[in-house]
């Protein structure tokens, strides 16, 4: 049967939509990748590691100084990039609109920040990145299931065949060496387990939160304003209390973090990866929806493993491999759903949801 112009026109609209969003996600994992790089080597620099990993509360309260440093980095990066995009009107249009709009990204900058990125930093340095990375790899499944039951974003059976594979891939290269970081003498490495499970929660509940508020902004503007409010959850109420009410030497941290010319330029380039990532990320989500773009994310564990490669000079181990194959075919999985499937992001009638 002939398809009218306009059926072709659609069908070529729809294409171009489902390109862009994978290649947006895809970004999003090689940025992603390549942050646990700086990521883990600020915990190698003053102030950092003159702290005593069995002093739990000063370790968590300097935790707290690196995420509050680090989203004050990603917004000045963010702010270059929508100055240069001519959206900074935009920005201060949305994030005054409290009530309606932005209340969805302080939603979503609590879960992202205080809990995933925070949770992350714990993990890295309580137990070490390897750990940190397999724990967020399921953050797509969290992220997917909170759509799904909130506000019915569908999942068809190829693109969970496809999340499926992405994540057993993670495992596979992951998991042998998650084996490796065990430390018996570290009592407090379930902080770190702690800290994992916080991040996948929260990057998964973090885009599931911030679709809500994509459905009628930029998502340029939308990740700008949910990094204003992290700053403002750290700098006004979070670090303020634990000044104010504990002994521990806040604003001490700061000074040496920000004195620190080591830790500052890792925590520069690991804000660079941040922000742009962040950047990929809330845009594949208004294009193929949360669960696929976390989903596709995903395949910052494949990147991780090359750019730690790189860095050490070491080459990757068998494993690697096989799960290089599984996170491929995954993307290839879910890449090749039709365009208008993922065009009906919350039609719950068709046949093909789960």
């Amino acid at each position: 049967m002939t398809k009218s112009p306009l059926e072709i026109a659609t069908h070529k609209h729809y294409l171009r939509n489902q390109r862009w969003g994978f290649s947006w996600a895809l970004w999003t994992a090689v940025l992603w990748g390549a942050w646990y790089i700086p990521g883990t080597a600020v915990w190698f620099e003053h102030p950092y590691v003159d702290i005593d990993i069995n002093d739990s509360a000063l370790r968590l309260s300097a935790t707290a100084v690196m995420t509050w440093v680090h989203a004050i980095l990603v917004f000045l990066f963010l702010l270059i990039w929508n100055g240069m995009l001519g959206k900074l009107g935009d920005y201060g249009r949305t994030i005054v609109r409290f009530r309606h709009i932005s209340k969805w990204y302080a939603l979503a900058s609590l879960c992202g920040g205080p809990m995933a990125i925070f949770g992350s930093y714990m993990a890295m340095g309580y137990v070490g990145p390897v750990f940190a990375a397999i724990t967020s790899l399921f953050y797509p499944v969290v992220g997917a299931v909170i759509a799904r039951l909130w506000y019915n974003e569908k999942i068809s059976a190829q693109a969970a065949l496809g999340m499926g594979i992405i994540i057993m891939g993670g495992i596979v290269i992951y998991g042998p060496g998650l084996l490796g970081t065990d430390d018996s003498t570290n009592d407090l490495a379930w902080l770190g387990y702690v800290g994992g499970i916080m991040s996948a929660i929260g990057w998964g509940a973090e885009g599931a939160v911030a679709a809500r508020a994509m459905d009628v902004t930029d998502p340029d503007v939308g990740i700008q304003c949910r990094f204003s409010f992290e700053i403002l959850f750290w700098g006004i109420l979070i670090l303020p209390l634990l000044s104010i009410f504990t002994d521990i030497p806040i604003a001490s941290l700061i000074v040496d973090t920000l004195s620190s010319g080591k830790a500052m330029l890792w925590m520069v380039l690991a804000s660079i990866c941040h922000a742009y990532c962040y950047t990929a990320f809330y845009k594949s989500f208004t294009l193929i929806g949360v669960g696929r773009g976390e989903a596709i994310g995903n395949l910052y564990g494949v990147f991780a493993v090359i750019f730690v490669a790189a860095v050490t000079l070491e080459l990757p181990e068998w494993y690697f491999v096989v799960g290089l194959a599984f996170t491929v075919l995954g993307s290839f999985v879910m890449f090749r759903e039709s365009a208008e499937s993922i065009s009906q992001l919350r039609d719950v009638t068709a046949e093909d949801t789960i």
